[in-house]
Formats: structure tokens, sequence, C-alpha cells
């Protein structure tokens, strides 16, 4: 399979997942300005959405969409536990918080990216992921992970779109249940290598 990405892009979770279950895959750049890939391609006959992850598999078919993405790799080696069992209600549980990085958090930073975005827009970014940062400190509280000790994909989706803080002048200090989440997710040895293999750590 081939997974196409932007470096530090949300395709950066479904990177991580398939360094942690050690799927073989191969990995292609795409300019998102020019939607061109790395290899001179039109990335837009891969992906019409034009945007990444896309996960192309060996039957033919292109999987979009980091949540799905990120739920098809976790399966595809279940021995690993990077999601919990089809049909349990951990495995909701997992959904749930896959679309509520997606939609809140993912998605909440967009205004911050945007150059034509005014400052009351921007603003009103920082304050809506400001309460949405608040709910996930006490939702992690003690626990390593999100879904309790045990690292899953969603832990991937997040690790990835909380590491644009930084770029976008939100101040992730001002919470340490996150700052000491993301270096506990940092630190892994996968997350690391999907860093590295993005240019993203030396």
């Amino acid at each position: 399979m081939k997974l196409y990405y932007s470096p530090g892009a949300c395709s950066l979770a479904p990177h991580i997942a398939l360094c942690e279950t050690g799927t073989p895959f191969t990995a292609e750049k795409v300019d998102l300005k020019t939607k061109k890939t790395e290899a001179g391609g039109d990335y837009t006959a891969v992906n019409a959405k034009g945007s990444v992850p896309a996960l192309a598999l060996e039957n033919g078919h292109v999987l979009t969409e980091a949540a799905a993405i990120l739920q098809y790799i976790a399966d595809g080696k279940p021995e690993t536990n990077l999601a919990p069992r089809a049909g349990s209600f951990e495995r909701y549980r997992l959904m749930e918080l896959l679309n509520y990085i997606a939609t809140e958090i993912h998605k909440g930073f967009s205004p911050l990216w945007n150059p034509k975005a005014s400052a009351d827009w921007k603003a009103a970014a920082h304050a809506n992921l400001a309460t949405r940062f608040d709910w996930l400190s006490s939702f992690l509280g003690g626990k390593s992970y999100l879904l309790g000790e045990g690292f899953s994909v969603a832990d991937a989706y997040l690790f990835t779109v909380l590491s644009w803080s930084g770029h976008v002048g939100v101040d992730l200090a001002k919470w340490p249940v996150l700052t000491a989440y993301q270096a506990r997710v940092g630190h892994r040895p996968k997350v690391q290598q999907a860093l590295r293999e993005e240019g993203l750590l030396n």
C-alpha cells in the first residue's frame, strides 16, 4: 500500500499507525498547493478531494479521511491492539474520539491557517480550541492515553493535531496534561520513526 502525505499534516497520524503496526508501505509526498506528487503525478487523479491523507491499496481501491484510514490500518493488524474489537463498546468510544478530534479539534485549527481569516475569526477559533483543550485535559485526567493505558489510533490523530499548536500561536503550556501527553506520545519509538521519515525530526 502507498500513503500519500504532506509533512506534519493530518496524514502524519496514519503514518504513525503504519509504523506502529509494522505494516509494509511506501510513502509519497504531496505538494498541497500544486496538487503534484513527489514523483510528478497529478494527485487529484488519486484523490479528487485534493487533500491528504490517501491510502492506495493493493486491490486498486483508495481510502481517504484520516479517521477511516486509521481504523483500516488498525483492523489490518488486530494483534497490535491499536483499535478495540469491532462491535465492542470500546470501539464506539474510539469512533467517538476520532470524530471529536476530526470535527472539533482538527477543523478548529482551520481558521488559524487561513491568511484571509479576520482577527475576530481567529480569536474565536482560539477560544473554541481552548474550550476543547479544557475538555481533553479533563478527559485524559491521569490516563496515559485516550482509551486508558494502551496507545490507540486516536492517540496518533490527537498527537498530530496538537503538534500544530506552536505553528499557529496556541500556547499548549496552558494545559499541562496535554503537554505531558504530547511528550509521552512523542517519545514512542514508532512515532519518532514517522517524524523522521517526514523530515520533522533529526
